[in-house]
């Protein structure tokens, strides 16, 4: 069954149905159109929103993002911001395969839909003009017979009229005869066009029009197949990215299940420990006695409770640990109290004078015995001493209640917080003086170069650079030295450091003639100052050139897995028991030991520590 069999008189319904078809076309393009405006408008949406809430460079925000959670909440936005690429992946896709396509072949449809109706009209024309022919020849036959009726019947009455004369009466048949002639050559023509017309109206309505139907039909039947396809492509053009899609909301899942509560409490413990000590209880003055005050430790001067704190700022919550109070506040632990004035009494230990660290050491030297447990225990407490003293000296030059101003060694930081930067710091310069050292062996490999083969370059030509690399590799070294006799300052072990930055400082020291020397437990001291105490570890040197095993003062079970690649450190599994050497003075690291006799430090938020009573 075909349109030109069965729909052969049909005209205007197949002309009204093809144009039906083009138009639900056209609409179905405008539908798609619409559909791609609104995933751009949605993917826009989508990366305006993962902008807003996307930390900015340098804010505290990205400062957080070593937090799991933040760090997990920024992968959620970028897994969010591929999805909105996917959205508008699918409206590129579909206006490009689906909108542009269906447009392009849909001005191709109607070119042919016009030039078969052109055909079928141009048949029906000339179908028509033969039809009018016809007619025209029809009635022109129907005339002429009628004028020869009646010059026949003239020339038959004339004939008959006996007052007619002859030449009258021949004229009459003349005019019959001609009559009657034109008429018989109407009739031909009648025929003639007749049988004309029926041929081609047969071939309209059997061949020229059936081929045409025909031909809509095929075009008709090619735009539905066209659209149908569209139809699936609409639908595959989202499939196609859904597996990307399933990857982005798949990053989202592993995102939340990347949150690690526990180490996120640790990190903020690592990112914000300050290294101070708990105050300790304040001492019973007794004013009644009539004894001057005296200064201790573990005084904060004079007693003022969380109740006077807070009635200074009602407004503020009380916190021991607030900013200022680290450097300001009466209730920071290492606050020196000042000293009595003369009016109150004579102080009640002259003995400590002015300088606390001389005297401390004078009594050492008294009350030393022979033998003594270990020199690393005895340099600790002379650094704990002059620690001490620092931070007393830098604290009386404060003025109360001010901000800490930067400074070059990071003393307006926390202690903990103080050793971690210029640990950083010094990882920095090692890097660049690494960096110094290598150019340097470059120039000097492309000067040998040059005074084999003149012709390649002039080695006088690499003279100031290679001056200005050994003044910067010696700059280098200085501020080397310079942060590492802070760290020790600060109570730094170095060991993280050791491997790189103490090497460079004694390449540095060795070059320049310096005698400077650094201690088992990497601290370094300065031989060029004089102090008395020197006298002391000479002896100490001389009698205890290996130190002995300290006693374990309690256990340690790991927690995690600690990989203890840098030097000093030992290297843990979760759940292995160690023995603990010696507890975390501070600094965040205690050191353990294991049954074979290595030994090491490890973090100690890492262990869960059970001391021995």
């Amino acid at each position: 069954m075909d349109w030109g069999t069965d729909l052969w008189d049909q005209y205007d319904i197949i002309e009204k149905h093809t144009q039906s078809g083009l138009d639900l076309v056209e609409k179905y393009v405008k539908f798609v159109k619409e559909r791609t405006e609104i995933e751009q408008n949605y993917a826009k949406q989508l990366r305006n929103l993962t902008k807003k809430y996307s930390p900015k460079r340098g804010s505290k925000e990205e400062q957080e993002c070593r937090f799991s959670n933040h760090q997990s909440f920024l992968d959620v936005l970028n897994e969010m911001n591929d999805y909105a690429g996917q959205r508008e992946l699918i409206a590129e896709n579909m206006m490009m395969n689906i909108c542009i396509e269906l447009t392009k072949y849909l001005q191709e449809l109607k070119l042919e839909r016009k030039s078969h109706l052109s055909e079928a009209k141009k048949a029906q024309q000339s179908l028509e003009s033969t039809y009018k022919q016809l007619d025209s020849s029809k009635k022109r036959f129907e005339r002429e017979w009628r004028e020869a009726e009646k010059a026949a019947q003239y020339a038959e009455k004339t004939d008959l009229d006996i007052n007619a004369t002859k030449a009258d009466v021949e004229k009459a048949k003349q005019q019959a005869h001609m009559r009657s002639h034109v008429a018989e050559e109407c009739k031909n023509d009648y025929a003639a066009q007749l049988q004309k017309y029926n041929k081609e109206q047969g071939q309209f309505y059997f061949t020229d029009m059936p081929l045409i139907f025909n031909k809509l039909q095929d075009m008709d039947e090619r735009r539905v197949k066209k659209l149908a396809l569209g139809y699936v492509q609409f639908s595959d053009t989202e499939k196609n990215v859904l597996p990307i899609i399933g990857k982005c909301l798949d990053g989202i899942i592993r995102a939340g299940n990347n949150v690690n509560e526990r180490n996120d409490a640790l990190v903020l413990i690592e990112q914000h420990k300050s290294g101070f000590e708990r105050p300790g209880d304040l001492e019973f003055e007794d004013y009644s006695q009539g004894i001057n005050r005296t200064s201790s430790e573990s005084s904060l001067g004079t007693p003022k409770g969380p109740l006077d704190l807070l009635s200074k700022n009602k407004s503020k919550p009380f916190w021991l640990f607030a900013k200022k109070s680290k450097f300001s506040s009466p209730l920071t632990p290492f606050t020196t109290p000042p000293a009595p004035s003369p009016a109150n009494g004579s102080p009640s230990s002259p003995k400590f004078g002015r300088d606390p660290l001389s005297y401390c050491l004078k009594e050492i030297n008294k009350t030393v015995k022979p033998r003594i447990s270990s020199f690393r225990t005895l340099r600790r407490t002379r650094n704990t001493i002059k620690k001490k003293s620092m931070v007393k000296k830098r604290k009386e030059t404060q003025k109360p209640n001010s901000q800490p101003t930067v400074t070059e060694d990071f003393g307006h930081l926390p202690p903990e917080q103080r050793r971690k930067r210029l640990q950083q710091k010094l990882e920095e310069l090692a890097k660049e003086l690494q960096k110094e050292m290598d150019q340097s062996e470059a120039l000097g490999k492309m000067k040998d170069v040059y005074e084999k083969n003149p012709q390649m370059g002039d080695p006088a030509s690499l003279a100031p650079q290679i001056n200005q690399t050994t003044q910067n590799m010696e700059r280098l070294r200085g501020e080397l030295s310079k942060y590492e006799n802070w760290l020790t300052e600060a109570g730094g072990r170095g060991d993280t450091l050791r491997g790189d930055t103490l090497r460079y400082s004694t390449q540095s020291f060795n070059n320049n003639g310096a005698h400077d020397t650094f201690s088992p437990d990497g601290a370094h001291s300065d031989e060029g100052t004089p102090d008395p105490s020197q006298a002391i570890y000479a002896e100490f040197d001389d009698d205890f050139e290996e130190e002995e095993l300290a006693a374990p003062i309690g256990q340690c079970t790991a927690l995690y897995n600690f990989p203890g690649s840098s030097e000093g450190t030992i290297a843990m599994q979760e759940g292995e028991v160690l023995s603990v050497v010696e507890e975390d003075k501070g600094d965040g690291w205690t050191r353990v030991r294991r049954s074979n006799g290595d030994e090491g430090y490890i973090p100690t938020s890492y262990v869960s520590i059970s001391l021995n009573k």
